[in-house]
């Protein structure tokens, strides 16, 4: 629900994160950085990441009264990408030493750029790799795969973007796992690798409790079946709530516009949640 209080819990919350990276900005400034943030992680929140809307409504109840025009606010938006990772990743580490050995989930959602009929003239993607299919609805698209790792209260703490062809197995090596030792990664059977799991317990102390699949060399006990069953329900509910936020189409010029549409939805669900 769309509060005051909220908003303003954002904004303390972005602009606290800022001063503790010391962040520097012109002092000339009438809009300042954590006000463009809050600006669009309210976009993402309440108006399916539509940037102008928000604006509007911020400059509107009188929150920023001296908001940025459409085409500034976008330009200050794309020059914060690399701070806006920086910033989720410093909050998801605080999360993780506050665990300390904990469980976590792993998990992956497709986001479509473009449907099947529109792959020939789509300007964002070129490419197969980035070519995936649904098979539940029989249908082919565009679109990007989002690793991430939760909590397991739901809460991403980790995330990183790959190609839909690329496997599961081979996104696992691309996410930092900076998690305690003798934590649990609880993922389905798509992320099972015997060395990557071995290695992550030899080296890190790390155990990577994979789902089985009915033919595998190492199966479960049918408790540790279900207690991994039951684990990655959580991570589930977050996707649904997360691609909830969306609207029907994700709407932008380039590529890279497009992957920062999806990290303010996954950074306004997570600083919804702290907050």
């Amino acid at each position: 629900m769309l509060s005051e209080d909220k908003i303003i819990g954002i904004f303390c919350l972005v602009d606290d994160l800022l001063k503790a990276v010391a962040h520097q900005e012109d002092s000339r400034r009438k809009v300042s950085d954590s006000e463009v943030i809050t600006t669009a992680i309210v976009s993402a929140l309440y108006f399916g990441g539509h940037m102008n809307h928000s604006r509007h409504m911020m400059r509107m109840t009188g929150m920023i009264p001296q908001m940025l025009d459409k085409s500034r606010f976008c330009r200050r938006l794309h020059q914060l990408e690399e701070l806006l990772c920086s910033l989720f990743f410093q909050v998801g580490q605080q999360l993780k030493t506050i665990a300390g050995a904990s469980d976590y989930v792993i998990a992956s959602f497709p986001v479509a750029v473009c449907n099947n009929i529109r792959i020939s003239r789509c300007r964002l993607l070129q490419g197969k790799q980035w070519r995936g299919k649904q098979c539940s609805m029989r249908r082919y698209f565009y679109d990007v795969k989002v690793q991430v790792l939760t909590t397991s209260s739901g809460i991403p703490v980790e995330f990183c973007f790959v190609p839909v062809s690329e496997s599961d197995v081979q996104a696992l090596k691309k996410l930092p796992m900076t998690v305690a030792p003798e934590s649990k990664i609880y993922g389905d059977s798509a992320y099972t690798d015997y060395i990557i799991e071995e290695d992550a317990r030899e080296a890190d102390l790390i155990e990577l409790m994979n789902q089985r699949k009915s033919n595998s060399k190492r199966p479960d006990e049918p408790w540790i079946r279900f207690l991994k069953l039951q684990m990655r329900k959580g991570i589930e509910t977050t996707f649904s709530i997360i691609k909830g936020l969306f609207l029907r189409k994700i709407h932008a010029v380039t590529f890279k516009g497009f992957l920062l549409k999806i990290l303010m939805f996954i950074i306004g669900f997570t600083f919804n949640k702290l907050v």
